[in-house]
């Protein structure tokens, strides 16, 4: 006699006979059981193509049958013809892109507005953020108008989604440079009429003239005024990039300084037979290991103001000087504009300090005042007092006197209550009409209790 089936067999065979239909099951598990019904003769399994599928045979509809479930119309057992079509496989579910490295920390950078501190580890699971960022950087997800940044601080490793200022992502237009000076501006007409414009050779003096032609012709167009600087010739190698300027442009108030340098190409040295013997002979003598000679190159150094894109302008093998000019005026105009905010802003901080001063002064004045009243109340209050115990005393003295006889006690006395009396008027006089007194100008020394930082003397403090 066959076993009977378990329950969780009773509920797959069901489930066949509704057609399987899909999220009955939250596994995979009922493929066991509906195997040991397919032994029993009950179902019948088919997997094509990856696809799992289950048909009721003549002997499962029976068995359902008989408890009174009708099964839906399906083929019970598929003939194996090789015409027969398989069974139409279930759509496949597009597996989740992964979200790689990149993607996380752009995410998490977004849901903390662009600022993530995270910590440093050591191990072999620590996390290589450095690493990350990098590979961040490299993905061509970031927008093309932000930056990462990442590096350590006492916090931890900070990562930073920054917007990238306007002027960096502004489109330059190339500046002409003149293939001759046919008018040459002020400026350089004074540079050319020196023994030795600059300190520059032959090979590149007329090339650096016309740079600076181009250069001081653009930036006048913006406003900007060029003067003649102090340094003519080569500075000394010493002080080559801290050397005065040979000419300055002033933007807005600011003055920024350009000194032009030839740049030296560096060559194994080759002793000398002297050089050798003189080595030999003196023990502080030393062979120079290089020989300089002057290049074809030309850097400009800018010194004044706050920086922006750089302090140093170099020719390049695939990008001279003529390619950078546009860059160089772009940061003249941006050290002009930072001075002029900086000097709008100071003004609007001394504004405020005067202003806050000002109210300092005021609130120290009426706080002096204050307490100039509150000491002239006491002072009242003690004359109450002092009159009060001066007129028992008075009163007392008085009686004392009348018991006397008449004689130069009784008259010493006398002239005493005279004295005294006068003195009580007076007290009493103050005492019955008091009122609120006005407090005389105050000096600095007068208002310094009452203005905490502030000077008395001016908008600072100490």
């Amino acid at each position: 006699m066959q076993q009977a089936l378990n329950e969780r067999q009773q509920a797959v065979l069901d489930w066949v006979g509704q057609g399987c239909p899909d999220g009955v099951w939250p596994d995979s598990t009922y493929k066991v059981s509906a195997q040991a019904l397919q032994n029993r003769g009950l179902v019948k399994i088919a997997k094509r193509r990856g696809h799992w599928s289950a048909h009721l045979t003549a002997k499962g509809r029976q068995h359902l049958t008989e408890r009174g479930i009708r099964p839906m119309d399906q083929t019970a057992e598929p003939p194996e013809r090789p015409d027969r079509k398989p069974a139409p496989p279930r759509p496949k579910t597009v597996p989740k892109a992964r979200t790689s490295y990149a993607d996380h920390l752009l995410e998490e950078l977004a849901a903390n507005d662009g600022c993530l501190v995270k910590p440093l580890e050591s191990g072999p699971h620590a996390v290589n953020w450095a690493s990350r960022v990098g590979a961040a950087r490299r993905s061509g997800k970031i927008p093309h108008t932000q930056e990462l940044y990442g590096y350590r601080t006492h916090r931890g490793y900070e990562i930073k989604l920054v917007d990238i200022p306007t002027w960096r992502l502004a489109e330059l237009i190339p500046l002409p440079v003149p293939v001759r000076l046919t008018k040459p501006h002020s400026i350089v007409a004074a540079l050319q009429k020196l023994p030795q414009p600059m300190g520059l050779t032959k090979l590149v003096q007329g090339r650096a003239l016309r740079i600076i032609q181009a250069l001081v012709t653009a930036t006048e167009t913006h406003g900007h005024k060029a003067a003649l600087g102090t340094t003519q010739g080569a500075p000394p190698p010493h002080r080559r990039r801290k050397a005065p300027p040979h000419f300055t442009i002033t933007a807005q108030g600011e003055s920024v300084g350009f000194l032009v340098l030839q740049e030296q190409d560096r060559s194994e040295h080759v002793p000398t037979d002297k050089e050798l013997a003189d080595a030999k002979k003196y023990s502080w003598m030393r062979i120079a290991r290089f020989d300089y000679t002057p290049s074809n190159r030309l850097r400009f150094t800018l010194r004044g103001g706050n920086p922006h894109r750089a302090g140093e302008w170099v020719d390049l093998p695939d990008r001279p000087l003529e390619d950078q000019l546009a860059e160089i005026a772009q940061e003249v105009d941006l050290r002009g504009e930072a001075a002029e905010r900086k000097r709008l802003a100071d003004q609007r901080a001394r504004e405020e300090q005067q202003r806050r001063w000002e109210a300092a002064m005021q609130e120290a004045r009426a706080a002096y005042a204050h307490a100039y009243r509150v000491k002239h109340l006491d002072e009242q209050a003690d004359a109450w007092h002092q009159t009060k115990r001066l007129n028992e005393y008075v009163t007392a003295v008085r009686d004392h006197a009348t018991s006397l006889p008449p004689g130069q006690e009784r008259t010493e006395i006398e002239a005493w209550l005279a004295f005294a009396d006068a003195r009580l008027q007076h007290l009493a006089e103050s005492a019955a009409a008091p009122k609120l007194p006005s407090p005389p100008k105050p000096s600095g020394d007068d208002l310094k209790p009452f203005l905490g930082h502030w000077s008395p003397h001016g908008p600072r403090s100490y």
